[in-house]
């Protein structure tokens, strides 16, 4: 039985607003895999269920784009129309770093290494030092004959010095191009890394970096296509990261707009939380101000990448490659803004956190479909590897996308979600440091059923959401849980924290 004040609770979440949705494609790498397809590049095919052997994919990777930024994203509107949107496509970490390694290898964060931003126990020096590098769905489709580039951000911690043990220009293996910088959060005053050439770029308005990577990648799609080579182009954009610094010809657009106040908007009572959140005070007015301005520079931001898609939408079409190219696009976490008293911040279990678009549209994918069996971000490598004519290895956590895209039978499909996440460890400098308020919760591990969060504190504290009747999440009903479903939820947990290849596709 809910009590007096989820059920008010539930009541306003059912005036509240509706769910957004999203669509990806992935492919992975690894060295056991084996080329299926032939050396042609297969035929053009727009039929719903077929794809060429050896297609295109066009992977646009965004930072902290939460799926409240997608009403105002036209191209990927549009892109959603002609595709598949996951509805259920969940990041098996909210921190930039450990979701970026979990998306180029297919990998949960304990099996990849990568746990948080920063040495000793994440970063891009453990990524490279753990051999992370030499698996990933750049290497397996460069092995099969594909032209690979990979433009703006890699991981955290990127531009390491000399001290650190590594070249300020180095390339990993299986990018046949790489335009890449680490410190590109304010879109301005960086080093573009040129397949082992640093470029300085200013302050100019020419030199923002979204803007320069959007041609470098319309560059990249007609010279591959000039060469007859299959191409990946990963283009992965620091937008809309705080900063936040939107294209100097969106500066000053949605002048009025306002974060949307969803029932779970400054929480008005948040006692049976967790007790990192229940020291949270009701955000003040100061602090919504802040939160809306914040909202409106994010919304500003995405601008660029809306019309980065638009671009290289155009260049295939222009080579005639679009029966042939898959459009995939993705956020690495997702990103909070006043819900549960918290501001700006993604370190959370909760949906605003760990719910991120995913939209893959391209040949054999039916147009306008909305997938809801679960994904993650460990399926992005095998599903890019399945695209292009390979076998995943494996080692892999994830599965491929690929039979859900083409409509194919799959039974057995998993029907839960399993996030991680290790605690405050942050350097001084970390750009992902949740300013005050902004959300900072002990290690956890979780998991998101089609109905159900759970939620496990390395303190103790747990956290159980009936999202069938609460999809806000506002009601922690621990307490009136059954404890046979409590144990079930722990023995998941314990299951997948340990899991590694099979054993976590079984799960």
């Amino acid at each position: 039985m809910l009590g007096a004040r989820l059920r008010r609770r539930w009541s306003a979440a059912l005036l509240g607003g509706g769910l957004a949705l999203g669509v990806l494609l992935a492919g992975c790498a690894g060295d056991s895999a084996r080329e299926r397809g032939g050396a042609d590049r297969g035929k053009v095919s727009a039929t719903p269920g077929v794809k060429p052997e050896r297609p295109n994919i066009v992977y646009v990777l965004t930072d902290d784009l939460s799926w409240d930024l997608v009403d105002h994203m036209p191209n990927v509107k549009r892109l959603r129309q002609r595709g598949m949107t996951f509805s259920n496509y969940f990041v098996a970490d909210t921190l930039c770093c450990p979701s970026r390694a979990t998306i180029l290898t297919g990998k949960y964060p304990h099996n990849t290494g990568v746990l948080t931003n920063d040495p000793p126990l994440g970063g891009f020096e453990v990524f490279r030092d753990k051999g992370n590098e030499q698996s990933t769905f750049a290497t397996a489709l460069q092995g099969a004959g594909y032209r690979t580039a990979l433009m703006g951000k890699y991981l955290n911690g990127y531009e390491p010095t000399n001290e650190q043990g590594a070249s300020r220009t180095h390339v990993p293996p299986g990018w046949t191009e790489w335009q890449v910088t680490g410190l590109g959060y304010g879109n301005y005053n960086y080093n573009l890394n040129g397949n082992g050439a640093l470029t300085y770029y200013g302050r100019a308005p020419q030199d923002y970096l979204t803007s320069v990577i959007t041609a470098k990648g319309v560059d990249f799609i007609n010279r591959s296509s000039d060469a007859d080579q299959p191409f990946l182009l990963t283009m992965s954009t620091f937008t809309p990261h705080a900063p936040a610094t939107p294209a100097p010809q969106d500066a000053r657009s949605f002048p009025h707009l306002r974060a949307p106040r969803t029932p779970g908007f400054n929480e008005p009572d948040i006692g049976d939380k967790p007790g990192w959140l229940r020291k949270y005070p009701r955000l003040k007015p100061r602090h919504i101000r802040a939160i809306d301005a914040a909202f409106r520079e994010r919304v500003r931001a995405v601008q660029s990448i809306d019309r980065m898609i638009g671009a290289l939408e155009q260049a295939v079409q222009a080579k005639g490659q679009g029966g042939q190219t898959y459009f995939v696009f993705n956020s690495d976490n997702g990103y909070h803004l006043g819900q549960h008293r918290l501001v700006e911040g993604k370190l959370t279990a909760y949906d605003t956190d760990v719910r991120v678009p995913l939209i893959v549209a391209g040949p054999g994918v039916r147009a306008g479909q909305t997938e809801t069996r679960f994904a993650q971000n460990t399926d992005i490598c095998p599903t890019f590897q399945e695209l292009a004519g390979l076998t995943p290895p494996n080692e892999v956590d994830g599965r491929s996308l690929a039979p859900l895209l083409l409509g194919k039978r799959v039974p057995n499909w998993r029907t839960t979600a399993y996030i991680e996440h290790k605690g405050p460890n942050y350097a001084s400098d970390d750009p992902d440091l949740p300013q005050k308020h902004g959300g900072n919760p002990p290690t956890y591990k979780a998991v998101r059923t089609a109905s159900e969060l759970y939620v496990e504190y390395e303190n103790g504290d747990r956290e159980y959401y009936d999202r069938a009747r609460d999809p806000w999440e506002l009601g922690n009903m621990w307490n009136q849980t059954p404890a046979a479903r409590k144990a079930e939820l722990h023995s998941l947990v314990t299951s997948y924290s340990t899991c590694r290849g099979a054993n976590c596709r079984d799960l």
